[in-house]
């Protein structure tokens, strides 16, 4: 099952119904501090009953509470359900037989909370078009005595194949009513889903994704156990599974040092009977198992003495782990919900968390939920996983969905402005990050230097934007600004050749996007610029000789050969490159003619401004 939205209804700022949608991959909820992105973490944290987090009585909504209002609620839906779930008998049944799906065709699923109390939900239903007609609204409450009983009253027994099936039982009795008088329903999943052995609602919730909540104000001081050394939890729980185990050699263990003693003794009685009797063999404690588990850098520095960063960003890996282990050998999906992964990170982390979590997002069994009010972070979320979160004139939460004017909002609430020098700018080339404007500015200066072209970007007043990747609320931004100074633009990409098919789709999807506004498109002959590196100059420079193709992944190629970054590769030894070099690197074959793709495009980009 895969969460599709959350809606909270007089909880904390949110009065009435507020429908949070969840993005199938990542969903970035955005806004200012104190407008209400946490409380849509922590609502989904108490839903999902996770650990160390609880309703209490200040979750009401104060003015809901004063107008004599004394529930909340938390509810939550989800899609892609399983084809088949078992629920009874060990026999296999859909959820949309047993008339448990909303008007949408999704699970819901309705928690409520008194006001008054401190803890799990008060009431729990699942809010599905149900029989309303009475004999026929609670089958699934029913012992299979009764449904057996109910069954024959409706003379539908020659109809089960099955007589000791509870959920065959239910589909004739369903199949013989003339009007089963289906309505929205409350249904309560304590009176309404109970049968023998394990309730039918314990077996849905067994399908239910799990749900991992890592907060921004999570304890990381040297003072705390956990972000001291987060591992030793692992010691713990290994010692705990090996209980038994343990529990038998303590015993053996004890056996053989009482026998010991028990002859010490007998041999004491020889010589001093008095004594030896005075003399009883006992343990003072029981053993203690010690297991002291860390982790030291390459200087020996243990965890507790690294900085806060590197203590949150390993807390944070050992939460996904825990979580991870939660759901193997199972179906079931997982929910990281983040809130602020930027906290204690320096920006290079920052940047670095946020692409590990994109590429988490697109496993298929994982959702992403991450709070951030750090421009360069919202940057990175796909449009379509944006949720803007702002206020209304009476202060009360409202959850924007990303459209062009509120994305222009949300751009300008966040501060996501276009970079430095664009009071001088004639034009601008929107690229992907700071290797491609390394890449242009050097590739155009050096070719203008050589005499290959007639100007640079910088001579010709052409500015490269920075956009963090196709598709994001920073390249949305860079594009409107662009158009609103009437600044002429283009695009500049990798092509992503010979990578990942769905990344080049992408790719080809955001030219015809550009060039359908009369924009102009340019990526790369090759996979990515660092596929134009020249491989001797690289042996020149580090004394290791690197192979790789134009299609090939040469950034990671060449960043393992040489133990650096990928990421930094270009910026690393593209500003080596020689004219002469760039032009041999860049030599292509048209109609029998050899030309260079790299003069050609920066003679494009620089006619952007004539």
């Amino acid at each position: 099952m895969r969460l599709k939205s959350v809606k909270l209804t007089n909880f904390r700022g949110y009065q009435q119904t507020t429908t949070i949608p969840i993005d199938e991959t990542m969903t970035g909820i955005v806004g200012r501090n104190d407008h209400g992105k946490s409380t849509i973490l922590e609502a989904l944290a108490i839903f999902f009953e996770t650990e160390g987090v609880k309703a209490d009585k200040n979750d009401i909504n104060c003015f809901q509470r004063a107008a004599g209002e004394i529930k909340f609620e938390i509810a939550c839906e989800f899609e892609e359900l399983p084809e088949s779930i078992v629920l009874d008998d060990n026999v296999e049944t859909t959820l949309s037989e047993e008339l448990l799906l909303n008007s949408d065709s999704n699970l819901e699923i309705v928690k409520t909370f008194k006001a008054n109390t401190t803890g799990k939900a008060d009431k729990t239903y699942i809010r599905c078009l149900h029989p309303t007609q009475d004999g026929f609204n609670n089958l699934l409450g029913l012992k299979i005595a009764d449904l057996k009983k109910f069954g024959q009253e409706q003379g539908v027994e020659d109809t089960v194949s099955d007589k000791r099936v509870a959920s065959m039982w239910r589909q004739a009795i369903r199949a013989s009513a003339d009007d089963l008088n289906v309505a929205e329903t409350l249904l309560d999943v304590d009176k309404g889903l109970g049968t023998e052995g394990k309730s039918i609602w314990g077996k849905i919730q067994d399908q239910l994704p799990t749900f991992a909540l890592f907060k921004a104000d999570r304890e990381s001081s040297d003072g705390d156990s956990e972000a001291k050394n987060p591992l030793q939890q692992a010691v713990k729980d290994a010692q705990a599974a090996l209980q038994i185990q343990i529990s038998d050699l303590e015993k053996q263990i004890e056996a053989s040092v009482l026998e010991v003693a028990e002859r010490t003794l007998d041999k004491l009685r020889e010589m001093a009977p008095e004594l030896a009797n005075e003399l009883t063999p006992r343990f003072k404690d029981k053993p203690k198992w010690t297991f002291n588990f860390t982790l030291d850098g390459e200087n020996g520095i243990p965890i507790n003495k690294r900085g806060s960063g590197v203590r949150r960003l390993i807390l944070l890996n050992f939460f996904r782990a825990e979580a991870e282990k939660a759901v193997v050998g199972s179906s079931r999906k997982v929910i990281y919900a983040i809130e602020e992964p930027e906290t204690s990170q320096h920006p290079n982390y920052q940047i670095m968390l946020m692409k590990a979590l994109l590429e988490l997002a697109n496993q298929p069994s994982r959702q992403i939920l991450v709070t951030t009010h750090v421009p360069a972070l919202a940057g990175l979320i796909p449009i379509e996983g944006m949720r803007y979160v702002t206020r209304d004139a009476n202060s009360i939460p409202i959850v924007q969905m990303p459209n062009d004017d509120v994305l222009k909002v949300a751009a300008e609430s966040l501060g996501v402005l276009p970079e430095t020098g664009m009071e001088r700018a004639k034009g601008v080339v929107l690229v992907e990050g700071k290797s491609d404007v390394t890449f242009l500015r050097h590739t155009t200066k050096t070719l203008k230097e050589a005499g290959h072209v007639a100007s640079c970007l910088d001579e010709a007043g052409i500015v490269p934007l920075q956009t963090g990747g196709s598709g994001n609320v920073k390249h949305w931004v860079t594009h409107k600004l662009a158009d609103d100074l009437g600044l002429p633009w283009c695009v500049f990409l990798d092509s992503d050749i010979g990578g990942d098919p769905a990344q080049v789709k992408s790719i080809l999807k955001r030219k015809h996007e550009v060039e359908s506004q009369g924009r102009e498109f340019y990526s790369t002959k090759k996979r990515e610029i660092e596929n134009y590196l020249c491989p001797n100059l690289i042996k020149a420079e580090t004394n290791i000789e690197v192979e790789y193709t134009d299609t090939c992944d040469a950034k990671k190629i060449i960043g393992n050969a040489i133990r650096m970054k990928p990421d930094d590769v270009i910026d690393r030894f593209w500003p080596l490159m020689s004219a002469d070099k760039i032009v041999e690197r860049s030599i292509f074959n048209d109609n029998g003619e050899d030309k260079s793709e790299l003069v050609e495009l920066t003679e494009k980009i620089i006619s952007l401004v004539k």
